[in-house]
């Protein structure tokens, strides 16, 4: 007797499978992420932060950004959306960066955020090869102030096959936000 076992069945039992292994793995993986967003903050992170919320502090929103290595800014930018809605912080640093030293530079390098990055800003610095991101507002002290996507940085960073980074988040938070009128 021949058994016929359809693809219907064996995409489903794959998919148990698969579902099984993801449910095993997601809470380990979570885990490591928040782990590395409560990693304390240095002082050097202080000192870098408060760069990045002076910067912000021109911009036409709240928000900036500086990129370090070895214990200097490299780059700095703040939002200019008023006339560029993907003009955000983060990216006018890493265009400055980017103009200044080109894309090969960027790796090992780490920014600093006066809020933790959208989707954009966060896919733009993965894709960039920055090792460590450090922010400070975080995206529900922010979105008491405005409106945004709520997706969070660590979301995206566990979702990446293809870098690796350390985040940091809450540095100097409530001065950040006190940039929101």
């Amino acid at each position: 007797m021949r058994r016929d076992l359809s693809p219907s069945f064996n995409l489903n039992r794959r998919h148990l499978v698969i579902g099984a292994i993801g449910a095993a793995v997601l809470p380990v993986a979570t885990r490591a992420v928040a782990r590395a967003i409560d990693m304390p903050a240095t002082e050097e992170d202080v000192t870098f932060m408060r760069l990045a919320i002076a910067e912000a502090a021109k911009g036409d929103y709240p928000f900036g950004a500086v990129i370090t290595r070895d214990g200097k800014v490299l780059a700095s930018g703040h939002s200019t959306q008023e006339h560029d809605p993907t003009a955000h912080g983060e990216m006018a640093a890493i265009h400055r960066f980017l103009a200044e030293y080109g894309a090969e530079k960027l790796k090992g390098t780490t920014l600093y955020t006066s809020g933790e990055p959208c989707a954009m800003c966060m896919g733009a610095i993965l894709w960039c090869g920055i090792e460590r991101m450090v922010f400070a507002a975080s995206l529900e002290q922010i979105a008491t102030k405005m409106s945004l996507i709520m997706v969070h940085a660590a979301e995206i960073a566990n979702k990446t096959t293809f870098a690796d980074i350390r985040i940091t988040g809450g540095v100097l938070g409530e001065e950040a936000l006190a940039l929101f009128k």
